[in-house]
């Protein structure tokens, strides 16, 4: 994203959706109303630009989405991946097709950990694919449930040095 370029703010209440980008499959997970909570909702298998339009829009609609929140597959030092630029392309064409403002957060690591914690509860391979991508999507959300101005309430941590 260029130093130009402004993200809109998302509505601070009513369901968001999570989305764990990927070119065959996306996980997706959504919030509670209050948006202090995400659950893993599923995962959609693309199908074409007609099929998947329709699927958002309902998606939309069934789950009363408000916005989205696009996960960015980021480089280690934070920059921007072929992948990341994917999904924010993905993150244009929503927002345009679902008339929902989007919002981008970096998911480094979330497909990691969530592919550990499905290993740790004992699950097959084929257990565990089912579940992957909807679990990332979840774990991302979640960080940025945690990250966003929700946690400006919280009076910073005293380091000691005034």
């Amino acid at each position: 994203m260029s130093p130009t370029d402004v993200e809109p703010e998302l509505p601070r209440r009513g369901r968001l959706a999570g989305i764990d980008f990927g070119t065959v499959r996306i996980g997706i997970a959504v919030t509670n109303e209050d948006q202090t909570l995400a659950s893993p909702l599923e995962i959609y298998t693309r199908r074409g630009p007609q099929h998947d339009q329709r699927y958002f829009q309902e998606l939309v609609s069934r789950e009363r989405v408000v916005a989205f929140v696009v996960g960015l597959p980021l480089h280690l030092s934070g920059d921007d991946s072929r992948k990341s630029e994917e999904a924010r392309q993905f993150g244009q064409w929503l927002a345009k097709c679902t008339s929902r403002p989007v919002g981008y957060f970096d998911e480094r690591f979330t497909t990691a950990f969530a592919e550990q914690a499905l290993q740790n509860a004992g699950l097959t391979k084929q257990q565990r694919k089912k579940r992957l991508d909807k679990l990332a999507a979840q774990i991302m959300l979640s960080a940025y449930l945690e990250s966003t101005s929700r946690g400006a309430d919280r009076q910073p941590l005293d380091d000691g040095s005034t």
